[in-house]
C-alpha cells in the first residue's frame, strides 16, 4: 500500500497487487507464480520480487534459492512482464563462503534476466533498531516507509515507456 501511495504521488496511477505470503519462501513463490499471473485481473505492467529472506531464516542453500529466483524470473519474462528483482544479503554469522555465494545471487540473476536491481531492499533499515519490529526481522510501518522512499525510483524507472 505504501509503494502504491508512493507512486500515485509521483504521477503513476499504479494499482499494486500483493500476491505475498507472510514465512513464503522462494520454493513457496516458484510454486505459485503461475497461478498468481493466470488469476490476475489482466497482465501486470511489472513485477516486484521480493524473496530469499525466508529462505536465510531457514537455512535454505543458496544454489537452491537461487533455482528458484530464476525460475520466477524466467516465468516473467516468458510471458514479457518486466521485473524488478529486490535484493537480500546473508548475514555474516551464516559464514563467508555462504555469504558471498548468496550475496552473489541477485545481481547476476538481475543481468542474466534484464530485470531491474535493487541490491539490499532492506538498507535503509538496517542497523536502525527504531525501523524494526521487536522480532528485529521485520520493518515497522515507519521502516517500510523508508524502504519504500528508498526503492520507488527504482520502480519507476522499471515501468515499461507509455506507462
Amino acid at each position: 500500500a505504501q509503494m502504491q501511495d508512493a507512486l500515485r504521488a509521483r504521477g503513476v496511477n499504479a494499482f499494486l497487487m500483493d500476491a505475498g505470503v507472510s514465512g513464503y519462501t522462494t520454493a513457496a513463490g516458484r510454486q505459485r507464480i503461475s497461478f498468481v499471473l493466470d488469476s490476475a485481473n489482466g497482465v501486470p505492467d511489472l513485477a516486484l520480487v521480493e524473496l530469499g529472506g525466508n529462505d536465510l531464516l531457514r537455512g535454505l542453500s543458496p544454489a537452491e534459492t537461487r533455482a528458484n529466483l530464476a525460475a520466477i524470473l524466467a516465468e516473467l519474462q516468458r510471458r514479457r512482464i518486466p521485473a524488478v528483482l529486490m535484493g537480500m544479503r546473508a548475514p555474516p554469522n551464516m559464514g563467508p563462503e555462504f555469504q558471498a555465494e548468496f550475496d552473489a545471487i541477485y545481481p547476476a540473476l538481475a543481468e542474466q534476466y534484464g530485470a531491474a536491481l535493487v541490491p539490499f531492499f532492506m538498507q535503509p533499515v538496517y542497523g536502525q533498531p527504531g525501523l524494526m519490529q521487536e522480532d528485529r526481522i521485520h520493518p515497522t510501518a515507519e521502516g517500510i516507509a523508508a524502504m519504500v522512499a528508498a526503492n520507488v525510483d527504482t520502480v519507476i524507472a522499471a515501468l515499461p515507456t507509455g506507462e
